[in-house]
């Protein structure tokens, strides 16, 4: 289990409770794309092209969500605002924890 300790205290500054192992699931899903680079660890909510990854990539192939569009990225614009505009560089760990957490989707990652 590499360091996720990071990822904990992120997500901590906007939920009570963390759960541990859906971290850890979340941190193996995203993979090298938060190895690769400091971009492709964030979400930037200011960028239609990233948040429409958000929605394909993780609500629908991942979550299997098959809502219309403009549902799913309500829920994400949702998150955004959570997380705050004065946050840019938002983790992509923390927003996809949040959002999975949102959505009630947590037993996707943990079976």
């Amino acid at each position: 289990m590499g360091d996720i300790t990071k990822y904990i205290e992120d997500i901590k500054k906007y939920t009570k409770k963390v759960d541990e192992e859906l971290v850890q699931k979340i941190v193996n899903y995203l993979g090298i794309a938060l190895r690769s680079s400091k971009d492709a660890a964030m979400v930037s909510c200011s960028q239609k092209d990233e948040l429409n990854r958000v929605r394909e990539n993780l609500m629908k192939k991942k979550c299997c969500m098959k809502d219309d569009n403009e549902v799913l990225d309500a829920e994400i614009a949702a998150i955004c605002e959570k997380m705050g505009k004065s946050n840019r560089n938002k983790s992509r760990v923390t927003f996809y924890y949040l959002l999975v957490e949102k959505l009630g989707k947590q037993s996707i990652f943990i079976k």
